[in-house]
Order: structure tokens, then sequence, then C-alpha cells
């Protein structure tokens, strides 16, 4: 699981849509890992009488993509399927939901045989017209934003936290480096059938539980602006308050869903992100629009770094160690005004990288992706 790629994969998938007075946008990444583990769902309008309900999911897979990707297409339909659902006990009804699903997938012919053993973390939401439903089980994570700050987030799953910590030892393990047994970050996910065969206790007590942690938020119409649900390789580089600043600062840019995840994607792999990356943002009727001023804003920010890179290149071009990580260090040292909030430097790696090819093209073979952009602050 702790292998890299000699240079990140940075092909794109996207999604987009919109129903019941929401918008969304996906955007997902390979990055630096050899395999593409995460797997999402958005639907706009369930069936069964809920026509007005949508529903939105995050799956990180470990171990192989087995788990995460089945559980994309079942999960839904487990809840949806539930007598707790259907009598209208949606709290219940996730809840079952999951362990069903999970209960499930045990008898898969790979997992029965034990020639595939890799897990998932699984965040989702149901929107309803007046309710937000979260569920998370493990550390994907989902955002709420609203009036511009995050004002809830869901509880990573660690092994470290008091109460999984408890739950692991009375099912006779560990927790070293911070890992179940030394081996596995989360402490809840699908699948990872090997840490769940504890006789005597049930699914929710074993070393790895597949029970979810789930939330209800009221919808504030006049000032609900987004929801994110996104994998660690998010969350490991970008605080809450970043990502809702980030997000909230593009949305008055372009209304442009796609444009504004990948972006995320892309700032989070120049932050240093090593991981796949996942992320479904869900725009509310209250969200930021698009603004001439902060369009003009962002257009003089672009000049203001232009012409920076232009002037450095020109003081700097002759010195023969003068490469793209010297103009990096110098452009933090001019202390450039205005930067994306939440995103800094890294949301503007793509201009300067351009910017850089464009007037130094004998150096451009200088730019990496393999550095560390900790040396941006």
């Amino acid at each position: 699981m702790g292998a890299f790629l000699e240079t990140p994969k940075t092909d794109k998938y996207n999604e987009h849509g919109e129903g019941n007075r929401l918008k969304y946008g996906v955007a997902s990444m390979q990055g630096w890992r050899p395999e593409m583990e995460d797997a999402h769902q958005a639907v706009t309008g369930l069936e069964g009488g809920l026509s007005d309900w949508s529903y939105f999911a995050v799956f990180d897979g470990h171990a192989g993509a087995l788990v995460s990707a089945h559980s994309s297409e079942h999960l839904l339909e487990c809840i949806l399927q539930t007598e707790e659902f259907k009598a209208e006990d949606v709290i219940k009804g996730i809840h079952s939901g999951f362990l069903s699903l999970d209960d499930k997938m045990r008898g898969l012919p790979q997992m029965s045989d034990g020639t595939d053993k890799s897990g998932s973390t699984a965040v989702c939401a149901f929107i309803s017209p007046k309710n937000i439903y979260i569920a998370n089980c493990g550390d994907s994570r989902a955002v709420l934003c609203r009036s511009g700050n995050p004002v809830f987030s869901t509880r990573d799953h660690k092994p470290v936290l008091p109460a999984e910590k408890d739950r692991i030892k009375k099912a006779g393990g560990n927790v070293m480096i911070q890992r179940v047994n030394g081996l596995l970050a989360v402490s809840r996910a699908l699948g990872d059938y090997e840490y769940k065969n504890v006789e005597g206790r049930g699914p929710c007590e074993q070393l790895v539980s597949p029970e979810p942690e789930i939330f209800v938020r009221d919808r504030d119409d006049d000032h609900d602006e987004f929801l994110v649900l996104a994998c660690d390789g998010i969350w490991d580089v970008m605080s809450n308050e970043d990502l809702c600043d980030f997000i909230h600062s593009r949305l008055l840019l372009t209304d442009d869903l796609e444009a504004v995840t990948n972006q995320v994607i892309d700032t989070c792999l120049y932050k240093g992100s090593r991981d796949n990356m996942s992320i479904v943002l869900i725009t509310f009727p209250g969200a930021p629009k698009p603004n001439p001023e902060a369009k003009k804003k962002e257009a003089e920010l672009d000049m203001l770094i232009e012409r920076t890179i232009k002037d450095i290149v020109s003081e700097e071009e002759e010195k023969k160690d003068f490469e793209f990580m010297t103009l990096i260090q110098r452009l933090v040292e001019q202390g450039i005004p205005n930067l994306p909030p939440g995103g800094g430097f890294p949301a503007k790696q793509k201009l300067i990288e351009s910017v850089f090819r464009k007037v130094c093209p004998s150096r451009a073979d200088s730019i990496s992706l393999t550095y560390d952009f900790l040396q941006y602050n």
C-alpha cells in the first residue's frame, strides 16, 4: 500500500449533473499510487417514491479496488432495501444497509477464498428537501460549508481514537504506529475481512468495524453553500477550512463544478498529496455565484504573477544554477498578495509552470512534481 509511481498519473475522471435544485461535480485522479482504488456514486432523484431525494458517496479502497467498486455499485441499493428505510427510519436504514452490504460482500468468491483482501472507507450523503443525512465509515470525510464556513464535519475513524482503540483491544488486537495491529491505518471500513474473524463478537465489535457514524443536519436554503465528500488524499494536505475557503473562492469565478473539483485535485497534488484523490462537490441554491469583481481580481493576480516571473527570470537566467525551484523560492520572497485562499501558490502552479516554460524554455526540464510544496510556506 505504500508503493508509489516514479511520476504521477494526472489524467482525471470527471462527471457532473443536477437535479432537485442541486448541482454536483466529480473529479478523481490516480496520482502517485500504482493503482486507482477510489470509487464514487452520484444520483439525483431516487427510486421508490424518493424522486426529490439525492445520494452521493465516495469510497477509498486499500489493498485493491474490489470492495470500493462493489460498494459504489451496491451500497445505495442495500440501504434502500432495508425495512427500516422503507419505514422512513432513515438513520437505522443507513446503519443496517452498511452492515448488510458488508455481510453480503463477504460471500463474494474472491473474498470467501481469500484471494482478495481489499477494504474501503465510505462516506455518503442523502439529501432530502429538508435534511442532509451523512454517514461515514473510515477516514474519508464530509464537510458542509454554510455562509462561507465549515459548520459540520464527519470524524475520521483512526485506530488511536480512544473508543476505536478500546474496541480493537477488546477484540484481541493492538494499535501500533497508529495502525490496527501495526498494519491498517483505519479502524472502520467495509471489507478487510481478515480483521473481522473474532469469534463471539458481533460485526461492530471486530478489530475493524463496518459500522457507520451517522449525522443529520437540517437544511438552510438561505445559507447552505456546498457539501464536499472526499477521500483522505484530499484531507491529507488541506484542512476543512482551507478547502471550504478555496472552493468558495473558485465558485466566485465559475459555475463549472468539474473545473472547480479539478482545481482542488491539482492543488492537492502540488501541495504534496501522494494518494489517489476523489472529490464530489454538491452545491445548494445558496452557493456563491460567479462575480465580475472576483474575476477581475483573479485576472490581476495572474498578470502580477506573470510579470513577477518575467522579472525574476531576467535577473536570474544567466546564473548556471537557476532552475524552477529557484523561481519558486524567489516568488515566495516576493510575497505575492491575494493568492487563492486555502490554495496559495500551489493553486497557481499550472500558471507558474506555463509562464516559466514560455520565458525560460532552456530550463523547462527543471520543472518537477517531486518536491515538497512545504517550501512555499
